[in-house]
């Protein structure tokens, strides 16, 4: 109890200064990183660990794109041969209960730990912990923390950006267009909000008229939508940082009867997403291949857990799935791969 209560005063301090000061690690602009697509050729097969043991500390169960993570996770360990333990706070609120579970994952039951922290800085003493214990820790698409040397995820930066050159592809007189943001001061909300607000910037027909926390929730999420819908009549769409918002925002332009006239996107690429796409209602999603990333996190913990060396980013894929291309991306893993290893080709020669 002695050692939970002193850790409850450290996650304060640390969580006291989160909003006033972000952390030095951008894994967007690091310029070691490497491609998901470049692993085994750049850095060869991953090492043979079969029977060691790997902890997880997730966000929450409560969001499908955790489950997802999570059954990644589970597909990569099965194929491999390695145990895996799985661990999660309730929600993503739940700060304090993320802590306890990874520090009572700290000590020798573990070859490596694939954290994903709700904030840069709730888990820092049991990151401090382990880092003590000789136990390689990676960032898989949680809060950055400067702390821990190698992060697993998307380039966050880009995933706004996407959204926003569709939004200049298709209304070429530019609109009115909000965000939904996620947990303040969270360096995915940051960014991929910031990708999206700054590409719009550059054009001067288009303006951003509300840029609101949804708290990664979709009933604040409706409700924050409801007031910007009521209050703007000419919007004409809204980007949200996670999917699950999303669908919450979906709701509110259901009730606002503007379901044809504003144009809402998530990101995360969650099946409840796909199938409000399918349905003609949510009109896109970033997909990040949540699954994916978790069978790209267990592959890092494993070249870590044997002393490998790999780039302290390995960034993982997305893409911008609508109405138009989502019959490429509703099929089984294999195919859904094959196409994305050729739109993402596609997407790096239009980089400009």
């Amino acid at each position: 109890m002695a050692r939970l209560g002193l850790a409850a005063v450290l996650f304060w301090l640390h969580l006291a200064g989160a909003f006033a000061q972000q952390p030095r690690f951008n894994p967007d602009t690091d310029p070691s990183r490497i491609r998901w697509s470049r692993i085994v050729d750049e850095l060869g097969p991953a090492p043979d660990v079969r029977g060691e043991r790997f902890g997880v500390i997730l966000k929450t169960p409560a969001n499908e794109y955790w489950r997802l993570m999570a059954a990644g996770y589970r597909q990569r360990a099965l194929v491999d041969g390695v145990k895996l333990d799985i661990q999660a706070a309730r929600d993503e609120t739940d700060q304090t209960r993320q802590l306890a579970l990874m520090q009572s994952m700290i000590g020798n039951r573990y070859r490596a730990l694939m954290i994903s922290p709700i904030s840069t800085f709730n888990l820092q003493p049991a990151i401090d912990e382990a880092i003590a214990a000789g136990v390689p820790v990676v960032d898989v698409d949680g809060a950055v923390v400067d702390s821990v040397r190698h992060f697993v995820g998307p380039i966050n930066r880009d995933l706004g950006v996407a959204v926003a050159r569709w939004f200049i592809a298709h209304y070429p007189r530019g609109g009115k267009v909000a965000v939904i943001e996620g947990q303040p001061g969270v360096f995915s909300t940051i960014h991929r909000s910031a990708g999206f607000r700054d590409t719009l910037g550059q054009v001067k027909t288009f303006s951003v008229v509300a840029s609101v926390s949804g708290q990664w929730d979709r009933r604040l999420a409706l409700d924050a939508a409801g007031a910007i819908i009521a209050g703007t009549p000419d919007l004409i769409g809204i980007y949200c940082n996670n999917d699950t918002m999303a669908l919450g925002v979906v709701e509110a332009v259901k009730a606002a009867g503007a379901l044809e006239r504003i144009r809402v996107f998530g990101t995360d690429g969650t099946a409840m997403a796909y199938a409000s796409i399918a349905a003609g209602e949510l009109t896109g999603t970033v997909d990040i291949f949540p699954t994916m990333i978790g069978e790209i996190g267990l592959d890092v913990a494993k070249r870590l857990s044997v002393g490998g060396t790999v780039p302290r980013v390995v960034e993982t894929p997305h893409i911008l799935v609508t109405r138009e291309n989502i019959a490429r991306y509703a099929g089984q893993e294999a195919e859904r791969r094959r196409f994305l290893m050729e739109d993402e080709d596609r997407l790096l020669r239009s980089k400009p």
